[in-house]
């Protein structure tokens, strides 16, 4: 028979180990993340998005990827990187993501060339459920002035929206209807990109400053701007690091930190730029060329 002490040492070293197996906890999931793809892409081509979605569940097993799709199919999606409107996208990823269970405690966004300014946008107008980290990855943010080269299976589409463009961006009909438009920055025409930009103008406080999308974008984590050095797409490429063309002429180009949006802090770029969460970063190649080992040498951290 066992003495009172012996006991009294088994009881405690089961109670100890019950204690110990009661605080131990499965590690947390990891962060959900939201993709946006570009224009002439879509949600799920195995090339592009499809491959992106693959690499990031090989490097963090179990998270949520969510490769957003704009409409019911997968041309319709195509079609509407082209043709509708913009502020509307927007609109319909916020109430997704707002519906969507799995985003509820928040999540990291990665938009690539357009999308990247799409995501940037959801950041501004629509804080629940909260962004944490936005990785722009070729994206457009001061906008464009020119489309030098489309995506090659698209070619007939660019050669529309060359002709559309030219003939009258700030149009209502074309601002409402044509994506492109909604982004055209013309650094001559200066006021009738403020007056008549429907969606860029807006979200990069062109006129009115709205404190909400200030506050918003200012909440985020990291705000990583992915710039391509021989980019052939977009015009300048200056414009994927904030910066663009000097007003008034399209030769010459100044970086974010020359231009009112930082002067100014219409955005909260610069109070995020001195508080680390601006990040920079710059890779060799065309518009999107990314290696697999750079990628996840410099853009998994951001989502682990």
């Amino acid at each position: 028979m066992a003495s009172p002490r012996a006991v009294r040492l088994l009881a405690v070293v089961l109670l100890t180990g019950s204690c110990a197996a009661a605080v131990r906890r499965d590690p947390p999931a990891p962060l959900p993340l939201v993709i946006w793809h570009g224009m002439g892409d879509s949600c799920c081509n195995p090339l592009s998005m499809g491959a992106i979605k693959k690499m990031v569940e090989e490097k963090i097993p179990g998270i949520y990827v969510l490769s957003l799709k704009i409409g019911k199919t997968v041309m319709e999606d195509m079609e509407n990187s082209f043709f509708m409107n913009v502020n509307s996208q927007v609109s319909t990823v916020c109430q997704a993501l707002a519906q969507d269970p799995k985003l509820q405690q928040g999540y990291n966004a990665m938009g690539f060339s357009q999308g990247g300014q799409f995501l940037r946008a959801v950041a501004q107008r629509c804080p629940s459920p909260p962004m944490i980290n936005l990785i722009s990855v070729g994206g457009q943010h001061q906008g464009v002035f020119g489309l030098p080269r489309c995506p090659g299976e698209s070619s007939h589409i660019c050669d529309l929206i060359r002709k559309t463009l030219n003939a009258g961006a700030y149009s209502k009909a074309i601002q409402e209807r044509l994506v492109q438009a909604e982004y055209w920055h013309d650094p001559i025409k200066e006021d009738m990109y403020r007056n008549h930009s429907i969606f860029l103008a807006d979200i990069n406080q062109e006129r009115e400053v709205n404190e909400s999308y200030r506050k918003n974008l200012m909440a985020l984590k990291k705000f990583v701007l992915v710039k391509f050095l021989n980019d052939s797409v977009v015009d300048p490429v200056d414009s994927e690091w904030f910066g663009f063309y000097k007003s008034g002429q399209a030769k010459e180009t100044i970086h974010l930190q020359e231009t009112t949006l930082y002067t100014q802090d219409r955005l909260g770029l610069k109070k995020m730029e001195q508080a680390g969460q601006l990040v920079f970063l710059a890779v060799e190649g065309d518009h999107l060329q990314l290696s697999k080992e750079w990628f996840y040498e410099h853009i998994i951290p951001f989502l682990e």
